[in-house]
């Protein structure tokens, strides 16, 4: 069953008797995939989920995800990294081009069939004045923190973010992971939060914590769940999200818990996999 005869059918261009026989023609099975392909849809974070942190996407997983699941339901991405980091992990734009629908940023810059479909902006919701305000106290509580190592790349600013790094994006794959393991004695991230809370209680920002190195910024309700707006009335009870961080504070932790949707924590993409084959081919 090609995706042109499907999308021709659906559309009404086909004649009626040519519909009627196709109809007979095919089996109950491949009806059930057709409908099941129309209303089901899983989402993706990408960190974790289906790639190793900030690591390029195994190709067997790109090609299980592509190749064999979108034959039974639309898949899209959710991440908190802009676009060029989505492409830069799954090998390129033509291969993210292959997801029925990518959220970057949350969802702040959403694409549908490789198109974007609409863009929100911090500047356009805090303000210069704001954002200034933001920006000059985390860079000047980064600037008192003692770490083991610091690099470069503190503060980056993204379409819908700020993403907030205390070693600094620029570090080595190593200092990642050492940074992680540091983290998780330290709460260097947590405590910087919880500093940013008690000293700008009114800024109008949340806090999510995401990958090995950093921390998201974003508008109060403009975490994960704000991609669920392109996509809760037409996939209605059949949203299915996979993620690694869906604790309390974790970047997955609000869109898991909606209940808009159907959550599956992973631990990683071998693990995304094997839930994957459970979920849909019983």
């Amino acid at each position: 069953m090609s995706s042109i005869t499907v999308n021709r059918l659906l559309s009404g261009t086909i004649k009626r008797d040519w519909v009627c026989a196709w109809l007979e023609a095919i089996s109950n099975q491949d009806f059930e995939f057709l409908m099941m392909n129309r209303s089901t849809i899983c989402l993706f974070d990408v960190d974790g989920t289906v790639t190793d942190p900030r690591q390029p996407i195994d190709p067997s997983v790109r090609s299980f995800i592509v190749d064999e699941l979108k034959k039974k339901t639309l898949i899209g991405l959710v991440s908190g990294s802009d676009i060029s980091k989505i492409e830069e992990q799954l090998g390129g734009p033509e291969y993210t081009a292959q997801f029925d629908y990518v959220f970057a940023e949350n969802g702040l810059v959403a694409f549908k069939n490789g198109e974007v479909l609409k863009k929100q902006t911090i500047v356009d919701y805090l303000g210069e004045e704001k954002l200034q305000t933001f920006i000059n106290f985390a860079l000047g509580y980064m600037s008192k923190i003692q770490l083991p190592v610091k690099r470069g790349n503190f503060v980056e600013f993204r379409t819908g973010m700020i993403n907030i790094s205390p070693v600094g994006r620029s570090c080595s794959k190593i200092e990642r992971d050492n940074f992680e393991e540091y983290d998780k004695i330290h709460n260097i991230r947590k405590k910087f939060i919880e500093s940013i809370k008690k000293n700008l209680p009114d800024i109008g920002l949340t806090y999510s914590i995401g990958g090995q190195i950093s921390f998201d910024c974003f508008p109060i309700g403009w975490d994960k769940r704000f991609c669920l707006r392109y996509v809760e009335d037409e996939f209605k009870e059949n949203i299915h999200f996979f993620g690694d961080k869906t604790f309390v504070g974790g970047n997955d932790h609000e869109i898991f818990n909606d209940p808009r949707v159907i959550g599956h924590t992973v631990i990683n993409p071998k693990d995304t996999i094997s839930q994957l084959n459970n979920l849909f081919n019983k």
